[in-house]
């Protein structure tokens, strides 16, 4: 929640930046905790969905690992001091550079998404004579029912190991000297809303791990993934998201085996209601059908309106009269007709020079920005615990 005090500072401030409220997410990372600690689960936080230096530290602090998809990631993660044996490294494109560092680091795992990747893992390790810790990320043909854009558990999509595949890949493994298999990985999608798609995921995983055992092969760990979605019209919500429900169907629906880990990968679960976009309206310009309220952020430093249609709170924080309010179409200086945040969006009547907070832009904000039109983004703003 934004304060008084926050705003008095923001208005001191050059905008466009990003501002986190590390005491909401210490709340949300120890309420993740407390309900997967309640089952013994091991959480690991996706670095792609927020790698801001202080939101890291406070999220390694909390005893959480890192999941990366990135050499770049993996690099990050080791410098903020997540421990090698607390990273996992997923992706579908891994470079050759990048599969070196993972097995001269010894993570935790590297999660294995084609025979054609394992082919090149094989032939890298036997080279630098080591063993390489592997998961293998098996594609489960669930459907998580969120944006196509971000739905990745279907046999459509590009990433993990197909069923038909399975047996080819367990006697790769088998016969190399090469290769450490530790466990099997799954992730379906990302902002999640229901827990269906888990539950049946969890049913695949069950059936999955029948498979691998009837040929011998015993798992030290399972990784379920994440995609644990939150309701981005209630950001200061302190139940958002139900990290309790989400851990249960797990608990009750998957079939560990003694000594068995289960791992989970959260990102947007726990940082997305900790960040905020701040801006400044440059411009408030009147239209034949609609008033336009151009700010001085734009897709540059929050894609996600643009790229998934995705609807984030809106707020004027210094509005002049709170008793008037206008429809505007929000949209930012990008020379793209997709730079729009909002449309017929009512706000507080807003002026030139008005501070506007985007909400709930914690994950996927500042990780994709960029500097098309060769705008820059200001420095990211903290409240502390």
């Amino acid at each position: 929640m934004i304060r008084e005090t926050d705003i008095k500072a923001f208005s001191q401030r050059q905008t466009p930046f990003y501002f986190y409220d590390l005491e909401a997410l210490s709340h949300t990372v120890d309420r993740a905790k407390a309900a997967a600690d309640r089952y013994g689960f091991h959480l690991h936080f996706a670095l792609k969905a927020n790698s801001n230096n202080p939101v890291l530290e406070l999220i390694k602090d909390k005893g959480l690992g890192a999941d990366c998809v990135s050499g770049g990631e993996v690099r990050k993660a080791l410098e903020i001091g997540f421990e090698p044996h607390q990273i996992a490294f997923a992706g579908v494109g891994k470079t050759d550079d990048e599969i070196r560092l993972a097995i001269e680091k010894n993570i935790f795992s590297i999660n294995v998404e084609s025979m054609e990747e394992l082919i090149v893992i094989d032939e890298i390790a036997g080279q630098m004579k080591r063993k390489a810790r592997i998961a293998l990320r098996l594609n489960p043909d669930v459907d998580a029912k969120t944006h196509h854009y971000i739905t990745t558990g279907l046999e459509e999509n590009k990433f993990g190991i197909s069923g038909w595949q399975v047996d080819d890949v367990i006697e790769l493994v088998s016969k190399s000297d090469n290769l450490l298999l530790d466990g099997i990985h799954f992730h379906i999608g990302s902002q999640i809303r229901t827990l269906e798609p888990f539950r049946n995921l969890c049913g695949r995983i069950n059936a999955i791990q029948l498979r691998f055992e009837e040929k011998g092969i015993k798992l030290n760990h399972i990784n379920a993934g994440g995609g644990l979605g939150i309701d981005y019209q209630a950001p200061d919500d302190a139940l958002n998201p139900d990290f309790e429900h989400f851990f249960k169907v797990f608990a009750s629906l998957i079939d560990l085996r003694p000594g068995q880990q289960l791992h989970f990968e959260l990102g947007r679960s726990l940082v997305a209601n900790c960040g905020d976009l701040i801006s400044r309206v440059l411009y408030v310009k009147k239209g034949l059908k609609t008033n336009f309220l151009i700010l001085d952020a734009g897709m540059t430093e929050l894609i996600r309106p643009a790229l998934y249609q995705s609807v984030h709170p809106i707020e004027n924080l210094s509005a002049r009269s709170l008793n008037e309010r206008a429809i505007y179409d929000v949209v930012g200086p990008v020379c793209e007709s997709s730079d729009c945040f909002g449309k017929a969006i009512s706000l507080h009547k807003s002026d030139r020079g008005d501070l506007i907070a985007i909400r709930a832009a914690g994950a996927y904000g500042e990780t994709m920005a960029s500097h098309y039109n060769l705008r820059k983004l200001g420095d990211a703003m903290y409240r502390f615990a």
